[in-house]
């Protein structure tokens, strides 16, 4: 694998950006002790979302994602999104627009990865969790599947209306567009619909919402994958679940 520090210019964002890109490289038979696969065709792309206080270095730093990627021969992309809820900002930049329609183009501009939507993917922890299955939902013609580990479910929730008001406007609560449950009731019968998967710990403060979420997305039909054991909301429950969600969307 490739290990890119991608620095580029955001039309959206109006500024500078990064993201963090691991690609499969063809020859590396060399390699001592990594089993690498790659084709010659273009590469499937997982964009890998991070959690509220972290940022796009997050993944590599507490996980192995590289290796695990290794093993699929696919392209991950980690982009920053800062503390936006993956969201066009009330008082901010649009972060949902760079997230899900900018970057895919950028990466597939610069890089030797396929724009088709079965080969295209998004997941994330917590915050990214959130943004993943929000990306899924609104752009399912972009994106085949969207994978949430320990999500924020519930934006419209009292007790996150003060903290989100600079994402979503002061005194409102979140509009439709970023509503999950809504998402998903407008996305049921859309022929595209894309592939979820789910996974929290009974632990984690986020469990309740997780399970209503769920529960809908049943109740809709979606074909959906979820799983929850003993855990709580820390790496040590989203690192081997980040395997898990690559063996779900990459076999």
């Amino acid at each position: 694998m490739a290990f890119i520090q991608f620095h580029f210019f955001s039309e959206a964002l109006g500024m500078q950006s990064e993201a963090y890109v691991i690609i499969p490289q063809r020859k590396t038979s060399g390699q001592i002790g990594v089993e690498s696969q790659s084709s010659n065709e273009k590469y499937k792309c997982l964009y890998l979302l991070h959690g509220l206080s972290d940022d796009h270095t997050i993944w590599m730093r507490r996980t192995s994602i590289e290796r695990y990627a290794d093993k699929y021969g696919i392209c991950v992309v980690m982009p920053c999104a800062h503390r936006s809820f993956y969201s066009n900002m009330d008082c901010g930049l649009k972060y949902y627009d760079y997230i899900a329609h900018e970057l895919p183009s950028l990466i597939c501009e610069f890089f030797n990865v396929s724009s088709r939507r079965e080969d295209n993917f998004v997941a994330g922890l917590s915050m990214g969790g959130y943004g993943a299955l929000k990306i899924a939902l609104r752009d399912p013609d972009k994106f085949c599947a969207g994978a949430g580990l320990s999500a924020v479910t519930d934006v419209k929730s009292p007790y996150r209306k003060e903290f989100l008001s600079s994402i979503f406007g002061k005194g409102n609560s979140a509009p439709d567009e970023d509503d999950l449950f809504l998402l998903a009731d407008n996305c049921a019968n859309n022929p595209n619909r894309p592939k979820l998967f789910m996974a929290c710990g009974t632990e984690d403060g986020l469990y309740p919402e997780n399970v209503r979420l769920r529960d809908t997305l049943n109740s809709l039909g979606y074909d959906l994958f979820y799983t929850e054991e003993h855990g709580n909301h820390n790496w040590e429950f989203w690192d081997k679940h980040i395997q898990g969600v690559l063996e779900w969307m990459f076999t």
